[in-house]
């Protein structure tokens, strides 16, 4: 839990991620967006993907929640369509959590960057025109915040925004946005960038092309690396970070692939109702990574994209069932094996 807010009363539930030994490490300080609905029951962010890179190149990785969301204290502070003022209210936090970071024995205190996705990406732009020592730069990945329903003008907000972050801009930036990205698109995110390089702001555009099903979930998605990784480096680099791999990390072990039936089988899938074949049929429509569970009563639960889908999976069977549910299918493979049951199958 990390103290912020004005009186330092606030605290913030923060994931950190560190490599063996005491450090110093060069430290990540990576910040969330917002989920739809109230931010207290928002989980918390972990960043799987980005922490892990970061960390196999030395790095400590801290993932705070800002004040109102999940367990941290406070009241989340929110002024409708001044997206200046949201930027604004969420920098604080990151500010201080900069601030706490520097006081750790096991940061190096000259060596960090700060991270930001969507309305992380555009507090992390705010907190970007502060005095913030030792933060050398900005990653900002699809950054920005999207009021939901014609409630008012919130694209040109954002592009007033980011103008006045340029105006008061400290530090060099990277901004990725991809093409299909549901929340900014690319007539959007062009006029954010240009308001804010107009007004004196530093940042490189990296626009890139479609991602999947919508490129806003690039940086929670397992195969998204392969867009950002190469993006990312180059931009360490240009700040004085390290970019070379130290550390080896272990890959979560893989679901072993059965030879129980054919992935598209539907009638293959033990225990399911009608209804819970149909929702199979669909969940093989889905991007990868995805799970598909299931469990002796005839619940069934699937999960896709983002991290931990296979545990998302099982959760979401488990809510209905008393009895234990197993993952069927993962990706595209089939994981289930006979000696799991095959009761149902027809």
């Amino acid at each position: 839990m990390v103290p912020a807010g004005r009186a330092q009363s606030v605290q913030l539930e923060t994931t950190v991620f560190r490599p063996p030994g005491p450090g110093p490490f060069p430290l990540l300080i990576v910040n969330h967006g917002k989920a739809p609905g109230n931010p207290k029951l928002q989980a918390r962010d972990r960043f799987i993907y980005l922490a892990t890179a970061f960390v196999r190149r030395g790095y400590a990785v801290m993932v705070p929640m800002r004040t109102g969301f999940a367990n941290s204290t406070g009241k989340f502070v929110e002024y409708g369509c001044n997206m200046t003022a949201n930027g604004y209210e969420q920098a604080g936090d990151i500010a201080d959590v900069v601030r706490f970071a520097r006081t750790q024995p096991w940061v190096d205190n000259e060596h960090i960057v700060l991270a930001g996705q969507s309305f992380g990406g555009l507090a992390s732009m705010a907190a970007a025109t502060q005095d913030l020592p030792g933060v050398r730069g900005i990653m900002n990945f699809a950054g920005g915040l999207k009021v939901h329903g014609d409630l008012c003008n919130w694209q040109g907000a954002l592009v007033k925004a980011f103008g006045e972050y340029g105006r008061h801009n400290k530090l060099p930036s990277m901004w990725m946005y991809g093409a299909n990205d549901s929340y900014f698109g690319p007539e959007l995110v062009a006029r954010m960038h240009g308001a804010f390089t107009a007004a004196g702001g530093k940042a490189d555009l990296v626009a890139y092309g479609p991602f999947k099903k919508d490129a806003h979930g690039l940086l929670g998605n397992r195969d998204g690396a392969a867009v950002w990784l190469p993006e990312v480096e180059r931009f360490l680099a240009s700040v004085g970070m390290p970019t070379r791999e130290v550390y080896a990390l272990a890959e979560p072990p893989a679901q072993k692939a059965t030879h129980y039936a054919a992935l598209d089988d539907v009638n293959a899938v033990p225990y399911l109702p009608q209804r819970g074949r149909e929702q199979y049929r669909e969940f093989l429509k889905k991007a990868t990574p995805r799970a598909f569970a299931i469990s002796a009563t005839g619940s069934w639960g699937w999960a896709e994209e983002g991290e931990n889908t296979n545990e998302k999976a099982l959760a979401a069977c488990q809510a209905a069932s008393k009895e234990p549910c197993r993952l069927y299918s993962v990706d595209n493979d089939i994981v289930w094996s006979a000696e799991h049951g095959t009761a149902g199958r027809n």
